[in-house]
């Protein structure tokens, strides 16, 4: 009996020890994410639950069981502590790892941003070329009847304001404007066929005076080499008369399609000039509800600029077609009248339309009334291009449809690649157009968002 109370003091000590190492444990199992293997008392945090034994069990083996449990406390911390520490480890490894998205740099993500959508949207245009190459008949016809309806639409508007019935007014003014171009053409078409014999024969003596200088020029253009010349054109077109007459037939499928595309511009032009309101709420229908009111503010106004441009290019046109005109006929110029209407013509197209009918009209005064003459005009069309650029489109069209000229060129070359003359000319009002839709959407962006 006088070992008894050493032996309850060493199970205690051993049983303080146990708990400490079991403290201890829990303690780096949280540290470490891990599990310790030793479950928690419901309800108590922190607290070891120690599994409950039988009395029979206690009075039966307690020195056993103290002496085992503070080997088992010394033992099992020393042999767990590779399996706590080999998860610490790994977890430590995945967690210093930084997420791939913040490792590319802020430019390249930037880059691969914008890139893509310009993917889709070149795509989109891409396709969109595609369906327009194959109606393109039906396109220019379209937008042919446009233009003709942005010229013709405040007659109508007019006509309205005054009490006349829609379906009048939309008739006068379809009648009226066509039989008008139509007395233009045949006007031109006559005066051509009018003056072609006396203008071959000045063309002829032209050539003959033009010759007689180079032979007398500084160049010292021997008689030979005119002659070689000349024969080398005889024989570049007695060789391609197949191509000519292929040319020719395939001109005729021109002027079928050529007629083609002006009946189908009159059909456009009438009933956008009866029923353009109409036709426009449908085709707001067709616009995403979200997007439906922006685009309702920018269709009138996309309009307004239309009209605008087709209105000022036909008065300033017009200007330049006539003070041309009369240069030329004062400088006693064959087909004057003809050349001003060309004048007049190639003025849709701005920039390269005024350089062609310019050069057209010096050619003609040079092969007929020789270089004094072809420099006169070459003054005359010079000084009305500068007063057009400078005074007539900035006071005649305004800021609202001002394009840049480099503008004016990319777009009119692109045009002319993509669909001929006629892309051409619907050029530059597309890009008018298309300018004032985008500075609209802005401002209607920024006061949403204001």
């Amino acid at each position: 009996m006088s070992r008894l109370p050493q032996w309850l003091g060493g199970v205690g000590s051993g049983l303080t020890r146990l708990a400490q190492r079991l403290e201890e444990r829990k303690a780096r199992a949280e540290v470490a994410e891990g599990t310790s293997g030793a479950s928690r008392t419901p309800g108590v945090p922190g607290q070891v639950r120690v599994p409950e034994s039988t009395g029979a069990e206690a009075g039966a083996g307690i020195h056993a069981g103290a002496t085992a449990a503070v080997g088992s406390a010394v033992a099992e911390p020393v042999a767990a502590a590779p399996a706590v520490a080999e998860p610490a480890a790994a977890g430590s490894s995945a967690a210093s790892r930084p997420d791939p998205v913040s490792v590319v740099p802020w430019g390249v993500r930037v880059a691969a941003e914008a890139g893509w959508r310009l993917l889709v949207l070149a795509g989109t245009l891409w396709v969109l070329m595609q369906v327009i190459s194959a109606v393109r008949l039906v396109v220019m016809s379209f937008v042919a009847g446009l233009l003709i309806t942005a010229l013709l639409q405040p007659t109508v508007a007019r006509l309205r304001a005054r009490g006349v019935p829609r379906g009048l007014a939309t008739a006068l003014t379809f009648i009226s404007g066509f039989v008008v171009m139509g007395l233009v053409g045949w006007f031109v078409v006559w005066q051509v066929m009018e003056n072609a014999d006396d203008l071959s024969q000045q063309i002829q003596n032209g050539l003959a005076n033009l010759k007689e200088w180079l032979r007398t020029s500084p160049f010292h253009v021997t008689q030979d080499q005119i002659n070689h010349i000349a024969d080398n054109l005889s024989n570049a077109i007695g060789s391609n008369t197949r191509e000519l007459t292929s040319a020719g037939i395939e001109g005729v499928q021109v002027i079928f399609e050529v007629l083609t595309g002006v009946l189908l511009a009159m059909f456009s032009t009438l009933f956008l000039l009866y029923d353009g309101p109409r036709i426009w709420g449908w085709v707001l229908k067709l616009v995403p509800s979200a997007a439906r009111e922006g685009v309702a503010g920018a269709g009138p106004r996309a309009w307004a600029t239309l009209t605008a441009y087709v209105r000022g290019t036909v008065i300033v046109a017009m200007i330049d077609a006539v003070c041309i005109g009369v240069g030329l006929y004062f400088l006693k110029v064959p087909m004057a009248v003809p050349l001003a209407v060309f004048i007049f013509l190639f003025a849709f197209i701005p920039l390269v339309g005024a350089v062609a009918s310019g050069a057209l009209a010096v050619v003609v005064a040079l092969v007929s009334h020789g270089v004094f003459t072809a420099t006169m005009v070459l003054i005359v069309v010079l000084a009305v291009q500068q007063i057009e650029g400078h005074v007539l489109q900035p006071f005649i069209l305004g800021r609202a449809v001002r394009v840049h000229p480099l503008a004016v060129v990319l777009s009119v070359a692109a045009g002319g690649m993509v669909a001929g003359i006629g892309g051409a000319v619907v050029a530059v009002p597309l890009v008018a157009v298309t300018n004032s839709v985008v500075g609209y959407l802005r401002s209607y962006a920024k006061e949403g968002s204001a």
